[in-house]
């Protein structure tokens, strides 16, 4: 009896293969590298180093010149600074092309006049240092003179340290970040915010999508009403919910204070806990229609034969939904929570605004902004940042390590 073994290794063909697929795939392997991967290894980077905005203009050296003086004291200046406070600028050098007309004097150290090519070695400069180099200097039309050395620009170089570049790290924005209770404050309003808003989206959603399971007269003009607070700009319904609610001239309150409710108006956005609430409603209302799309379109997808079984076995609705209709929607439900956990952990402009993060409304994703534009402190802005990348990185390993197969993942 022969043994016929199957062939090990690839072929030529298969091989060839291989290569026009990673051909094929390369422009976006590529593109995603650069949009994704780049931008998040830069962020890494930034959080090591206690950057500001100042610092992401490197230190150079500026110069600017002028002619001072009458015809029998005249003079050619340069002005050169270190643009930087905190680092010096070495071998900074100067270079000029002197104008027809106008005849130099006796040269500082330093510098050298080859045919018309001034050149000046100035060495180093330090943080925040002005060196002013004078130059005596006559000419037969001051006038013209003027216009002719102003109108040459001179080149300065020189080389500087630069704390974005170099390889220089710290811990300091991270304890910066962890410093006091203040950034545990932040997490718990994040977690209270990212929490209530995902579980109610999904629950207002699931209660829409069963109302509008059965067929009825003007269903499909109500299934684009629950889609107008998705659909709808931002900016345009978080000042409407500003005007509705607020505390002096809202409708909100007036209705409130008319029904006896309360006596004086409250402020919905500037009082805690109530403006995390609001802010927390307003993210429930805003995105529970995507749920809504979703869970409907599963419901829709759903097997009739299973209900008509379970109505002639007598089942009430809500047996027929605990029993028939859930266990058919866990799977979309799972990734539905996953997808709006991690859209509404990193949600800024919603919160920013309404309150701007007062009032007890202060997440992760406004303390970046603040930390990165109003207190200019980039390296710390990127240090919350990073901090909000592993929490979701964390989550995401946890949801999926406890989420099962069947549910859809």
């Amino acid at each position: 009896m022969t043994d016929i073994t199957p062939p090990t290794g690839t072929t030529p063909l298969a091989r060839r293969e291989a290569r026009l697929a990673w051909g094929l795939l390369a422009p976006t392997l590529i593109s995603v590298a650069l949009v994704v991967i780049l931008p998040l290894l830069a962020i890494f980077w930034i959080s090591f180093k206690p950057i500001g905005l100042s610092d992401l203009r490197p230190a150079a050296a500026v110069v600017r010149e002028s002619l001072r003086g009458s015809d029998a004291d005249m003079r050619i200046e340069y002005r050169v600074r270190n643009s930087s406070q905190d680092t010096e600028v070495t071998g900074v050098t100067l270079r000029d092309t002197i104008p027809e007309g106008l005849s130099l004097g006796a040269l500082p150290g330093g510098c050298t006049l080859t045919g018309r090519d001034l050149f000046c070695d100035i060495g180093v400069l330090e943080p925040g240092y002005n060196e002013r180099l004078r130059i005596p200097a006559t000419a037969a039309d001051a006038d013209a003179m003027e216009d002719a050395a102003e109108g040459s620009a001179p080149t300065v170089t020189g080389t500087s340290d630069s704390i974005l570049t170099n390889f220089e790290f710290s811990l300091e924005n991270f304890a910066r970040v962890f410093d006091g209770d203040e950034f545990w404050g932040v997490l718990g309003v994040t977690l209270f915010y990212t929490v209530f808003g995902t579980v109610g989206a999904l629950l207002v959603g699931l209660f829409a999508a069963l109302l509008l399971d059965k067929s009825f007269k003007g269903q499909g003009i109500l299934r684009g009403l629950y889609l107008f607070p998705y659909v709808a700009p931002v900016i345009a319904v978080a000042f409407s919910w500003l005007i509705l609610f607020d505390p002096f001239s809202g409708s909100a309150n007036a209705l409130l204070i008319q029904m006896g409710v309360t006596s004086e108006a409250i402020n919905f956005f500037g009082e805690k806990p109530l403006a995390l609430i609001m802010v927390t409603v307003f993210e429930i209302w805003r995105y529970f229609p995507l749920s809504f799309l979703f869970i409907l379109a599963r419901m829709q997808s759903i097997d009739t034969d299973m209900y008509e079984a379970a109505d002639m076995d007598g089942a009430s609705p809500f047996q027929k939904f605990w029993y028939l209709s859930l266990p058919q929607l866990l799977g979309i439900l799972s990734v539905l929570f996953l997808l709006r956990f991690i859209w509404t952990f990193n949600k800024f402009d919603d919160i920013f605004l309404l309150t701007g993060g007062n009032a007890g409304t202060r997440t992760l994703t406004v303390n970046v902004y603040e930390q990165a534009f109003a207190v200019s402190n980039i390296g710390a802005g990127a240090a919350v940042a990073v901090v909000i990348f592993c929490c979701l990185l964390l989550f995401s390993v946890f949801f999926f390590k406890y989420v099962s197969r069947e549910e859809g993942l």
